[in-house]
């Protein structure tokens, strides 16, 4: 205690420590037993010893004067065991159900197998690909390896977060099966990585605008986060007929090349494998990045094919001629790596992963406390609709560790939960609708997210916002209206400007304002993912008539609504980072914590620092 009220105290007052004297050599203070510690802890604040000359002789105050600041010491992650943690005994939620809760647990429930049937249905058409004839020509003709056994000899395992797998179904110019890529983060040699794969047999690898945002989607989680990332090419570039909605724009096709070479600059590794035919746009993906491995006989490179050679100039040209392995290893240049077969191919990216300058800690031991509450009953707690949404924490002592949560604010703005908890080990912050929030609740919310920005805890936000707009039927009603629209505000800020880490699930409702406020899209979250029977919509079906007077047209929106409000319809459109089962909630949670950890085994980077303003 006093190493550091010594050093704090000195600190605190703004003394200078450049310019005063000793009565004796600074030695004798690494001599004297009652100085060291003070000493010690000079050193851990980043200041330095600079003279050793004799002085006259003062106060332990004046001595210390003789201390000059120095600059912090980067700092790298130590491969020694973890330090211990401070203990934590947080209460323990109780998640039992009243009797008079189990009608709406079994709709919730029955609604919950509804949702179920059509995720199964949509899985099992994006592990179809492009079907069985696409299959056939990619595997036979082309003698190529399909995408997902490419990630099997890529990945350590097949534990991977696969990203909105659903992306690409139900838009207006056809279903497009995972957007025609995968995408995610999986492990390779230990060390967390994005990945982009190309499957090749939906529209033979060609980019439609679902593929272009879901790869930039990826790039971004990839900076976000400071993972490396890892290029699968197999791309027979732009789909020229919707070249107007690829091409020109800000967040069109050319932001992915801009991506890789921000990326590289930012000092995030990243590695390309030419697995396919890549042509046109395509090509430009390997060659921006930083390390290229080329498979001969079926990875190529080159702005335009061999049809258009021909078209060109008349002259037949075979493809590995034009832009082969061989050519673009031992010619061109534009590969570092030549692989024999595929699976060579993935064996040299894997040693490439393995020269990255991060350093791993060693595998944590430590039994992590499952919830005492079976995640399986999630399936009653998902709400059909918000009138049909129980207690929060009935939620969350089902996703923490040992169904605790130490709470934040309890007895104040209860239509929102706050509180301290852990999932899988980490230390977490969760924010949880429990009803509209209301002023009080987003004051208080607000004051939980800055509490956390300052302690660099992660915020989970488990979002179930109210149906619509609160209505202004009197003046002071107006004023009530006001005041928490002001409070909302603050909230939004606070979230818009929090640095540390945040992960948003939609358990129910993503509607109107209060969805900003809960960290939706907009703000920039780390993840977001829907439940099946989630929401996302400016109103939930059937609450046109809020703001819309004519009983014809209230039915058309109501009807549009309950189309387009679907999480799959939202998940097809890459709104969101996939649609996950609620029983899986914890596992995906405790994943991307363990994804979001790893920036801190590379260099640390400096976050701006900010004050803790109380509303």
């Amino acid at each position: 205690m006093y190493r550091c009220m010594s050093s704090l105290y000195f600190l605190k007052r703004g003394r200078s420590l450049t310019n005063t004297s000793f009565s004796k050599p600074l030695s004798w203070i690494t001599e004297n037993k009652c100085i060291p510690a003070a000493f010690n802890c000079f050193l851990c604040h980043g200041i330095q010893l600079t003279s050793t000359s004799p002085v006259p002789h003062g106060t332990l105050k004046t001595q210390l004067r003789g201390l000059t600041p120095r600059p912090p010491i980067p700092r790298y992650m130590s491969s020694r065991a973890p330090r211990r943690r401070l203990p934590s005994a947080f209460p323990v939620l109780d998640g039992a159900f009243q009797p008079i809760h189990n009608h709406v647990f079994e709709e919730n429930a029955r609604n919950s197998q509804v949702c179920l049937k059509r995720y199964m249905e949509l899985k099992k058409k994006v592990l179809n690909g492009g079907g069985v004839n696409a299959i056939a020509h990619h595997t036979q003709k082309n003698k190529k390896v399909l995408v997902r056994d490419r990630l099997r000899m890529l990945l350590d395992d097949e534990d991977y977060l696969e990203l909105s797998p659903f992306a690409g179904f139900g838009l207006p110019y056809g279903d497009i099966p995972s957007a025609g890529c995968i995408t995610g983060i999986g492990k390779i040699n230990g060390l967390w990585c994005v990945f982009i794969a190309n499957d090749a047999t939906v529209k033979g690898g060609t980019a439609y605008p679902i593929t272009v945002k879901k790869q930039l989607r990826a790039q971004e989680v990839s900076m976000q986060n400071r993972l490396p990332c890892v290029y699968l090419v197999d791309s027979g570039g732009a789909f020229l007929p919707l070249q107007s909605d690829i091409f020109p724009d800000k967040n069109h096709g050319g932001r992915i090349f801009y991506n890789e070479a921000v990326m590289s600059a930012v000092k995030i590794p990243q590695v390309a494998l030419v697995c396919g035919s890549c042509t046109a746009g395509g090509a430009y993906v390997p060659t921006l990045a930083e390390e290229v491995v080329i498979v001969h006989s079926i990875g190529t490179i080159f702005l335009a094919g061999p049809p258009l050679v021909k078209a060109a100039t008349g002259e037949e040209v075979i493809p590995e001629d034009l832009g082969g392995a061989t050519l673009h290893s031992e010619v061109s240049g534009c590969v570092d790596h030549f692989a024999a077969v595929e699976s060579e191919g993935y064996e040299c990216t894997r040693n490439i992963i393995s020269t990255l300058n991060f350093e791993l800690p060693e595998e944590n031991t430590t039994e992590v406390e499952e919830p005492l509450y079976s995640a399986e009953e999630l399936m009653g707690l998902a709400p059909k609709s918000y009138n049909y949404s129980m207690d929060v924490r009935l939620i969350v002592c089902r996703l923490t560790d040992g169904s605790q949560l130490q709470e934040f604010k309890a007895r104040y703005g209860t239509t929102l939960l706050t509180g301290f908890a852990r999932i899988e080990g980490h230390q977490v912050g969760i924010v949880a609708n429990n009803g509209e929030l209301t002023y009080e609740a987003s004051l208080k919310g607000s004051h939980f997210v800055q509490l956390c920005d300052q302690r660099d805890i992660p915020l989970i936000f488990l979002q179930n916002t109210a149906p619509q707009p609160v209505h202004t039927l009197s003046q002071a009603k107006a004023e009530m209206n006001t005041n928490r629209l002001k409070a909302q505000g603050s909230m939004m800020s606070a979230v818009a400007c929090a640095s540390t880490p945040k992960i948003t699930v939609v358990i129910g409702g993503c509607h109107g304002g209060d969805s900003y406020a809960m960290c939706g899209r907009a703000f920039d979250p780390n993840f977001l993912f829907l439940w099946p029977n989630a929401r996302v919509s400016i109103l939930a079906p059937g609450h046109a008539d809020a703001l819309v007077q004519e009983e014809r047209e209230t039915v058309h929106i109501n009807e549009q609504l309950k189309k387009e409000s679907t999480a799959f319809f939202s998940s097809g459109r890459l709104w969101d980072d996939g649609v996950i089962l609620p029983q899986d909630t914890r596992k995906v949670l405790g994943k991307c914590l363990k994804i979001i950890k790893q920036q801190e085994y590379q260099l640390s980077k400096e976050k701006p620092k900010s004050q803790l303003f109380r509303l």
